[in-house]
Parts: structure tokens; C-alpha cells; sequence
């Protein structure tokens, strides 16, 4: 079965400036591509080459095994987008707003219903269809946006910032209908909230200075986040050497004369080692505690300490 996309050594330039550098990724039929990356990233670029909005300088892109620049028409035609404001008319109802869409999208006009009212419920708007779209909430003039994007069954579905500015509420449902969609397209997320990628994506990928950094399923990105390190206190000052040479241990940061941080590698597991030392040696253990890293902590690692260096002009 052929990857429903395809970017292969993907660069834009805008003068000597590389924005994108040499990107490369697959999306798969069921995945849920969480796309993150600080302003200025290149982000923004490499979604509007994928979207056929803006021509690569050099590369290739594949949309369900259709070359985007040789066959634009063919290549979008399996795509379907939300940009971050939804493309919708505030004037007209919902059914005709889906019905105008389902024409734009030259669906057969004996169709249109029923492709409408099947877009109308995957999206959570069965009662809704008669109702301007300018009297419906933020969180379902989201879900139209959805289902126009839907509407003519797309192989991708690419969403932009699909929850900025709903409530809680509004945030789970679309998340919800998000992972329903995932069963049976391929989605890419673009989004500046970490949240929503653990709790919305399959697989996460960043971009920094042009370049993707981190290129990750979910359950490895669980792994990245895994407790490294352990707050330790004891009532008396402990003995540092004593304490690295516990198997394990790889360094230890003093917070103040009775409290430490302590490094360890990430497939071992020394805190039963340093709660006996502890104990034995009589210092008072007081707090043992495992230090997890945010998403947030690995994202500014990541972006602070990627390379910057540009490629040469290809």
C-alpha cells in the first residue's frame, strides 16, 4: 500500500535564507501527525508546499503516489484542509454552506444530500443544518470547517490550530471527533499546543530552523518523557561520592546542603539502590521522589539545541 504522503529532501528558499531544509517524512492511512514547531520555524512553509500553495525550490511531494507538482489538480483533489480560521460564510446555514462546498468539490449533484448529511453526522451536526453559522458557537463553526474538509472523502486531512480559542468542553469534543477521523484518513495537526499532541496524535514531529528535529511516535515520545532523575532529601548532608557510585547513578546537582538532584541513565532504575544507601549510612531519608519531563521541558530542549547551521543552495 502506497504512503498517503510522501516528502522527500523538501527545501524552500527565500533569497539566501533556507526556511525548509531538507525535510523528509510518510504519513500512513490511521496516523495522526502532530506537526509542532516555534514561530519562524518553518512550519508554515512546508505545510503550504504540502498543501500546493507554494512551490518547493527543490524535492518532491507525493499525495497518495500523485506527484503534487506534475498532477496539482489530481494531488489536491485527495486532500482536505481546515486553515486556523475556518473558511466558512456566516451568512448562509449550514446545509447550504456544505451543499456550495460539495459543488466546489464536483460532487454529482444527485449526491450532494446524501454526502452532505453524512458529513453533517461524522461531525457531530445532525441538528444543526438549517442554523446560520454565524449564530453557532466557535466550537461548531470548528466542526463545519471539519465538514467541508471532509466532504469529498479525502485520502489527508490537514487541520491548522483546530482548537485555538474554544472552551474545555468545545477542545475535548473536537479532539474526540479528531481521532474518529484518524480511524479512516491520514491527518497531519499543526498546532502550537503540546497538549493536543499527546492527547489527539500518533506520532509527533518537530521543526526548528528549517530542519526536523524530532521525528517520534507518541509511545517514544512517553519514553522521552520518563522520569531521568530523582529529588533527593536527607536530614543530614549526604556523602556525593558514596552516592554516584550507585549503579546508575551518572551525576548529582545540589539544590542546597540537604537536598540533591540525582541524574540517572533512562533504562535504569537506582532508587532502591539509593534509599538502602541512604538509610545504612544513617543520613535521614526524608524525600525520594521521580522528576518527569513535560512535553513543554523536551520542546524547549529540543528547539534550543538543534543545529542552526543553513545548507548550501541546492
Amino acid at each position: 500500500m502506497s504512503k498517503l504522503i510522501e516528502v522527500e529532501q523538501l527545501y524552500r528558499y527565500y533569497g539566501d535564507h533556507c526556511a525548509v531544509d531538507n525535510v523528509s517524512f510518510t504519513l500512513d492511512k490511521g496516523e495522526i501527525l502532530g506537526f509542532l514547531g516555534p514561530n519562524g520555524a518553518g512550519k508554515s512553509t512546508t505545510m503550504q508546499m504540502i498543501c500546493g500553495n507554494l512551490a518547493p525550490t527543490s524535492g518532491q511531494i507525493r499525495i497518495n503516489g500523485i506527484d503534487i507538482l506534475d498532477q496539482p489538480k489530481e494531488a489536491k483533489a485527495e486532500l482536505g484542509y481546515l486553515p486556523e480560521v475556518p473558511p466558512v460564510y456566516r451568512e448562509m446555514t449550514v446545509d447550504e454552506y456544505l451543499e456550495y462546498c460539495a459543488r466546489l468539490h464536483h460532487i454529482r449533484r444527485d449526491r450532494v444530500g446524501k454526502i452532505v448529511a453524512g458529513a453533517r453526522e461524522r461531525c457531530g451536526l445532525a441538528d444543526v443544518g438549517e442554523r446560520l453559522i454565524g449564530n453557532l458557537s466557535k466550537g461548531y463553526q470548528q466542526r463545519v470547517g471539519i465538514a467541508q474538509a471532509i466532504l469529498h472523502t479525502p485520502e489527508v486531512i490537514i487541520l491548522d490550530e483546530p482548537t485555538i480559542g474554544l472552551d474545555p468542553i468545545q477542545i475535548r469534543e473536537i479532539r474526540e471527533l479528531i481521532r474518529e477521523l484518524g480511524k479512516a484518513h491520514g491527518i497531519i495537526l499543526s498546532t502550537h499546543i503540546l497538549p493536543e499532541v499527546q492527547e489527539s496524535c500518533t506520532r509527533v514531529q518537530i521543526i526548528d530552523h528549517g530542519r526536523l528535529v524530532l521525528n517520534d511516535s507518541i509511545e517514544g515520545l512517553a519514553l522521552k518523557m520518563r522520569a531521568s532523575s530523582l529529588i533527593l532529601a536527607t536530614r543530614e548532608q549526604p556523602a556525593l561520592d558514596e552516592l554516584g557510585s550507585v549503579d546508575g547513578v551518572q551525576s548529582i546537582e545540589m539544590i542546597d546542603p540537604n537536598r540533591c538532584r540525582v541524574f540517572y541513565a533512562v533504562d535504569t532504575s537506582p532508587a532502591e539502590g539509593i534509599a538502602d544507601l541512604v538509610v545504612s549510612a544513617g543520613w535521614g531519608l526524608q524525600e525520594l521522589t521521580p522528576e518527569k519531563r513535560t512535553m513543554e521541558q523536551i520542546f524547549i530542549d529540543i528547539t534550543q539545541h538543534a543545529p542552526t547551521h543553513e545548507a548550501p543552495p541546492p
